[in-house]
């Protein structure tokens, strides 16, 4: 099985085959605020995770989703002048559950919880640097992309810097 791993200083996320080799390198957009796993720090979770749900595989990509449902289009709802969240979804969402009991699973550090996603983003702009509240934002076509790369149950190591 496929692997993610997500590397905070270098705002990226690497795909590795079964084997350990490259498959892609993606940029991302981790939590503007740093790195740490408790609830309400708005922080991106480090550890290991797994992708526990995938959302969103038969929607057209720019797809605007709140609470996980999709609302429609960005370009519909921009051009409806139709009030936003700060932190849009789009395209694509991978809910990642924390494997580490005490550092991303459960309590006050539950990274499912907390709705952390791998997810698209009306912001492409910012990717390659930290912008999100948490989650790890994509490019929507390297997020559909990685999406049909990847199935539940794919592990995702979150790192800060350069440790293993």
């Amino acid at each position: 099985m496929n692997s993610i791993l997500i590397n905070i200083a270098e705002q990226s996320l690497i795909l590795f085959d079964g084997d350990g080799n490259t498959l892609h390198r993606y940029p991302v957009s981790t939590s503007k605020y740093g790195a740490g796993n408790q609830n309400g720090s708005e922080k991106t979770p480090t550890g290991l995770h797994r992708i526990k749900d995938r959302i969103g595989g038969a929607m057209p990509v720019y797809e605007v989703f709140e609470a996980r449902m999709p609302r429609g289009s960005l370009q519909e709802l921009q051009e409806q002048g139709v009030e936003l969240p700060d932190d849009v979804i789009t395209s694509r969402i991978m809910w990642l559950e924390g494997m580490e009991p005490g550092r991303n699973q459960g309590g006050y550090v539950d990274t499912y919880n907390r709705y952390i996603y791998i997810h698209g983003t009306n912001e492409e702009d910012k990717i390659g640097t930290p912008a999100s509240i948490g989650c790890i934002r994509m490019r929507n076509a390297d997020i559909v992309e990685l999406y049909r790369l990847v199935e539940t149950g794919t592990e995702v190591n979150i790192i800060e810097g350069d440790e293993s």
